[in-house]
């Protein structure tokens, strides 16, 4: 079904590419056999209508390659000859300057025998990132991955980097903010750190998958993950606890929290239409997150009324144990719909019996109001032993996001 698919893709109308494009990523998503298949699939759907298809296509790809490495020295041959044939699709060529970055040693060995024999210079493979970065039809992000791959290559390619230096040199007055910033950093990389170049660009670690396409994976992930945390939650956030690993659903199960009824002094100056004084935002009740041999962690909550997208989590960090806590370190992370501030702690030392409590703000902004999950990791010193504890907080009150 996906063949007969590509082949009506490549010929059907413009107004239907979209829709056509979606559907064979979304099928290869769910029913790819094995991961070359997938490869080759996708690969050939940003060959053929690139331009068309999702946003996310280009990070669904560099994560498929990147954890299929027995697949790495196939992926980035079959990327550098697609690229070579044609620069127009956008999406291709991102992911093209991205895998020729990472793994563009292995374009050079030669060494794959599911290809058929491709000779690459050096030189070839640097003209044709330079031709992505000259030609009108990139778009600034796809210079940027350009860019990048030019920059990882100085340390994967054993010939000289003075062509590379002298490109990184021109883009740092080009015109576009976000590429100029970024071809000065790679400057400074050169003359000044020099040394820590290799170790700052190496090859990029496997990050966590995101998207609706691994909804089932992750439903089995959260409810591993609920349980290895022991953390109690109420059945309202257990509805949510699905949908939420979805970083940017919205949910059709989670209910409102109840309407206060309205007193009999608010209806008549709703009537009236009086001005009246703003009511007091309600007070957001606090969360104990964790707790062992004494350590406990309470999360306390204000939603700023001028800025009801904005939310301010104290985290505070107890001691009613006989040994004070040190080196205590408390990292947050939160979905990609999220932006999260983390300010700097009180101190890095808990005192003993009930001493001051170390606290930190978390500022936390949500301007589609989505359900608010909390991925926190605890790092520290206690009784001798070195902890590190990593678990999630699913049971938010309601109030902190609606």
């Amino acid at each position: 079904m996906t063949q007969e698919l590509q082949s009506f893709l490549e010929s059907c109308p413009p107004d239907l590419r979209a829709d056509c494009a979606s559907g064979i990523l979304l099928a290869a998503e769910r029913f790819a056999p094995t991961k070359r298949w997938h490869i080759d699939t996708i690969l050939r759907v940003l060959t053929t209508a690139g331009t068309h298809v999702r946003d996310d296509a280009v990070a669904n790809l560099t994560q498929l390659i990147g954890g299929a490495q027995e697949l790495h020295a196939y992926s980035v041959r079959r990327l550098y000859s697609a690229l070579a044939d044609d620069i127009s699709q956008q999406p291709l060529v991102q992911v093209a300057a991205w895998c020729i970055g990472e793994y563009g040693d292995l374009l050079l060995e030669g060494g794959c025998e599911e290809t058929e024999p491709l000779q690459v210079e050096e030189e070839k493979v640097l003209a044709l990132l330079e031709k992505v970065l000259q030609s009108h039809m990139s778009l600034p992000a796809t210079r940027g991955y350009a860019l990048t791959a030019l920059m990882k290559l100085s340390t994967r390619l054993r010939g000289d980097n003075n062509r590379i230096r002298q490109v990184v040199s021109i883009y740092g007055s080009c015109l576009d903010v976000e590429l100029q910033q970024r071809a000065v950093e790679y400057n400074t990389l050169f003359r000044k750190y020099d040394h820590m170049r290799a170790a700052i660009l190496e090859k990029m670690p496997l990050v966590e998958r995101g998207g609706t396409q691994d909804e089932e994976a992750k439903e089995s992930k959260e409810a591993q993950l609920s349980e290895a945390a022991l953390v109690a939650t109420e059945p309202q956030a257990s509805k949510l606890l699905d949908l939420l690993d979805l970083l940017d659903g919205t949910s059709g199960a989670a209910q409102p929290p109840p309407a206060p009824e309205p007193s009999p002094g608010g209806t008549l100056v709703h009537l009236l239409d009086l001005p009246c004084a703003s009511p007091a935002p309600a007070s957001i009740p606090n969360l104990r997150v964790f707790e062992r041999e004494g350590l406990q962690l309470n999360l306390s909550f204000v939603r700023p009324p001028g800025t009801p997208a904005l939310l301010l989590i104290t985290v505070t960090a107890i001691n009613t144990s006989g040994a004070d806590v040190t080196h205590f370190v408390c990292q947050a992370a939160v979905p990609k719909s999220f932006q999260l501030q983390l300010q700097a702690p009180s101190g890095d030392t808990v005192p003993a019996q009930g001493g001051l409590p170390v606290t930190q703000l978390l500022r936390i902004l949500n301007p589609n109001k989505a359900p608010l999950r909390l991925k926190l990791r605890l790092t520290y010193n206690h009784f001798g032993q070195s902890v590190q504890e990593i678990f999630e907080v699913n049971n938010l009150p309601v109030e902190t996001w609606q």
